[in-house]
């Protein structure tokens, strides 16, 4: 899905096409107060996705489209599944993806899923979570909860914005996030000529997450008629019409974006490869000419905006590195050493980072002409055999040299290398070595 970004953020106004571009630049200009504390009420999950995908034009709806080998939805449920403090996530799911739902959440071990049957409609979807989550308490244990209802196929929600929604809605009975408006919005004559334009000054964009208390979206569903659920989208208008509550709006930031086009999902791809390649872990074991270098490294990497922790091994309290990163380079001096990847790739699956994502391991071979070179048909096999255990193994030759300005521009080489291997994970350079 290699999509040029300028294409991307060209494609359609009023709506970023790849939302990873503004994290950086909007985190904490909401006017929202950094979250420090979770909540003390039990909070749940409702996500529909039981959409067909027709605006895609793919066979496959959206929700179940792979970004990195990994289906769209699994990115959502991860999103609030990393969450603490909420407790479990309805998926609403069409009949006929039932059992291909299940394998999902059985192949990526998501924890705090239950499967329900979706509706006809997106209303009758939402409805039959909710009346789910009604069987899974008793009624004192409702009028506490929070739900919160959001879109499988919006992957990119922070627990930051989760939790003023939440706190807001446990506060009012209802709260929704909102976005700006960019296009004016106008009105056309059956004729096809223009009637008039709404203020854009004055309206927003209605945008997920949205949370409500329990009991008050609940109710809403019992009392909205037949045209509710074949016609109805907006969640805050039914509570506001059946219930009276009338929800506090919160703008959010443009990560709340939808993936509705076929087009998205390049960018929704763009922007998992971009979180996935801000950070790796060198491995430099006791080498003193690796642990040099690392530190080369660690400068180049903090000029490419990516941070480098390094440690000697990943045993004892460094393995605590293996529950964060999603990238290592290995330094090794002698062709027998390579035998101790096996020892990294095991505590790599033991921490189960390879059921989420693929991981990139880039081995660094530091070598002079005294030692034997790896041979390019041992290191194939060895990285096919990674690759089945969803480890992206790469390799990198660097000849070490007394000479300052030759060893220098071989520094360079090796970060330009590695982080072009971690930002772009070929699956056509994996079992490769390359030259630094």
């Amino acid at each position: 899905m290699d999509v040029p970004l300028v294409d991307m953020l060209c494609e359609e106004p009023g709506r970023p096409a790849h939302p990873e571009t503004f994290l950086s630049s909007q985190r904490g200009k909401n006017g929202l107060a950094p979250v420090t504390v979770g909540v003390d009420f039990p909070v749940c999950v409702v996500l529909p996705a039981g959409g067909s995908g027709e605006r895609t034009g793919l066979q496959t709806p959206k929700q179940f489209c792979l970004l990195l080998g990994r289906p769209l939805i699994s990115y959502t449920i991860r999103s609030f599944e990393r969450v603490s403090w909420i407790h479990s996530i309805v998926v609403v799911v069409a009949k006929e993806n039932m059992d291909l739902m299940t394998d999902i959440v059985g192949r990526f071990q998501h924890t705090k899923v239950r499967l329900v049957a979706g509706g006809s409609t997106r209303h009758r979807s939402i409805c039959n979570g909710v009346m789910a989550l009604a069987e899974e308490d008793e009624e004192q244990e409702r009028e506490n909860k929070v739900v919160i209802i959001h879109d499988a196929v919006r992957p990119f929600v922070e627990e930051e914005f989760l939790y003023h929604i939440t706190v807001a809605a446990r506060e009012h009975g209802a709260s929704g996030a909102i976005r700006p408006l960019v296009s004016t919005v106008i009105a056309t004559t059956s004729e096809g000529f223009l009637d008039h334009s709404l203020e854009r000054a004055k309206y927003r964009a209605s945008e997920m997450p949205q949370a409500f208390k329990f009991n008050i979206v609940h109710k809403a569903y019992q009392r909205c008629t037949e045209a509710d659920f074949a016609f109805g989208t907006e969640c805050l208008h039914l509570v506001l019409q059946y219930c009276a509550t009338n929800a506090k709006l919160i703008e959010g930031p443009p990560t709340l974006w939808k993936v509705t086009y076929k087009r998205d999902l390049a960018a929704a791809e763009s922007v998992v490869k971009d979180k996935l390649s801000r950070s790796a872990c060198v491995i430099t074991g006791a080498c003193s000419r690796a642990r040099m270098l690392a530190d080369s490294l660690h400068e180049a990497f903090c000029s490419l905006e990516m941070e480098l922790d390094i440690i000697p091994d990943v045993i004892g309290d460094n393995g605590g590195y293996l529950h964060k990163a999603w990238n290592f380079i290995q330094f090794f001096m002698n062709v027998s050493d390579l035998a101790q990847l096996e020892t990294t790739f095991a505590a790599i699956e033991a921490a189960r980072q390879t059921l989420l994502h693929p991981v990139v391991v880039i081995v660094v071979h530091l070598s002079n002409a005294d030692r034997r070179a790896v041979e390019p048909a041992a290191f194939a096999e060895l990285a096919s055999t990674a690759k089945l255990r969803n480890i992206l193994l790469y390799g990198v030759h660097v000849q070490q040299s007394k000479d300052a300005e030759r060893w220098a521009r071989s520094v360079a080489k090796v970060a330009e290398l590695t982080s072009a291997l971690i930002r772009e994970r070929s699956e056509a350079l994996v079992g490769q070595l390359l030259q630094a």
